[in-house]
């Protein structure tokens, strides 16, 4: 590879420097928010399981996540209509029993093209479905404008279209681990260039855990197509595998430096082989709260002002296909979690889950849109007027559902 290669792909494949030093302090007690979006539509009714629910049980017979009490990997129960995927137990179940994280179901956008590249513009911008659209005006972009803030930032490959806007925003790519920058051959010279250096570990590490990554992928059973479309849908994301890493560098800048950030996570499109309390979707979902829970332990006492709001383009089918997978859906679950969120609830709008109540005969509804749901969290934290909020979120109203 030419010099100029090396820089531009090198830099991104190597593990997030914490070079925070000579950055500017954040100011003590100005709201933090990170939003983390999952790319290629998560399946929610395996993170959050609708324990009263017969009908999930008939149309799930070998993906659903066992009722409690059932199995060694039984879902844990939050309250009486809904569970947590188990292998949250150790990392997500401490922050809700803390009241430190909620969970809004039947969440999601309006749009019902299920195409995840539509589907994920159409969040990031922000903007009405109905009407020309400004693929240069991003709702965390016109967020900062409001703000006036100057300490945004995007955790990615490239700038995101949620933060395109009249504020200048930076991105800083961590590893990607979906689609490879190197070769075998490339990745030994370049192994062999940090030799006895003090990145000689971290460039070994990163190499492995990528590696890791796609294994994880091509061990699924998918066809080619699928594969193909996995990545596709992630756009470049960072996979689960090693978030937990990245997690805790991102924290450590938005502890010093930042007080709104951006973050995508890729992996999500499962079409073939989910699994139930274990298996592909099981062992992500264990590497996104092993990463979510060490953001909040690297944030340390910022925590207490940090707000973090895990999102997806959509939902997936609530009946199991016949590749004991899940398809292309509707409403989703979004995470709420921090420091000051009053978590410890299942909030929002919702309905009792069965055939009646799904959307179209096949998903999850969306009652708690997003927008909505986003503005009544950014009124709470940052005192908008309604007029601001119209900036960011035109036509909208927003739904305080006291989540902070």
């Amino acid at each position: 590879m030419q010099r100029r290669q090396f820089l531009h792909h090198g830099l991104t494949a190597l593990p997030l420097a914490a070079g925070s030093a000579c950055l500017m302090a954040a100011s003590p007690g100005t709201p933090r928010v990170l939003v983390v979006f999952l790319r290629g539509a998560y399946d929610a009714a395996s993170l959050l399981v609708p324990l009263g629910s017969s009908f999930y049980y008939e149309q799930r017979p070998n993906i659903a996540i066992a009722r409690p009490g059932s199995a060694a990997d039984a879902a844990i129960p939050l309250n009486a209509e809904w569970g947590l995927n188990p292998v949250l137990i150790d990392t997500m179940l401490p922050l809700f029993e803390r009241r430190q994280l909620a969970f809004v179901p039947f969440a999601g956008t309006d749009d019902t093209s299920r195409s995840h590249f539509e589907t994920q513009d159409s969040i990031e911008l922000g903007q009405p479905l109905v009407g020309p659209r400004n693929f240069q005006s991003g709702f965390m972009n016109r967020l900062a404008h409001v703000l006036g803030a100057r300490d945004a930032i995007a955790f990615t490959d490239q700038l995101p279209l949620t933060f395109r806007g009249a504020v200048q925003v930076p991105n800083l790519a961590l590893n990607n681990l979906t689609k490879p920058s190197f070769d075998a051959r490339q990745s030994q010279l370049i192994a062999g260039m940090y030799q006895d250096s003090a990145l000689s570990g971290a460039v070994q590490e990163g190499f492995a855990v990528r590696d890791e990554a796609v294994r994880d992928i091509n061990g699924t059973g998918m066809s080619a197509d699928m594969k193909g479309e996995m990545l596709a849908a992630s756009r470049n994301a960072i996979t689960a595998k090693g978030f937990e890493g990245e997690a805790r560098r991102i924290a450590r800048l938005m502890r010093e430096r930042y007080h709104l950030g951006f973050v995508d996570v890729g992996g999500w499109d499962t079409h073939v082989g989910q699994g139930a309390g274990s298996g592909y979707l099981a062992n992500r979902l264990a590497e996104l709260g092993k990463g979510l829970a060490a953001y909040a332990d690297e944030m340390g006492p910022a925590w207490s002002d940090s707000n973090v709001v895990v999102i997806s383009e959509f939902g997936r089918t609530f009946k199991e296909n016949g590749n004991r997978g899940t398809d292309h859906g509707h409403g989703s679950v979004y995470w709420v979690l921090g420091g000051a969120v009053r978590g410890g609830r299942v909030v929002g709008e919702q309905l009792p889950v069965n055939a009646a109540n799904l959307f179209q005969n096949r998903d999850y509804p969306v009652l708690n849109e997003y927008r909505a749901l986003l503005g009544g969290l950014f009124a709470r934290l940052y005192g908008l007027s309604a007029g601001q909020l119209q900036q960011v979120f035109a036509g909208v109203t927003p739904r305080d559902i006291g989540l902070v």
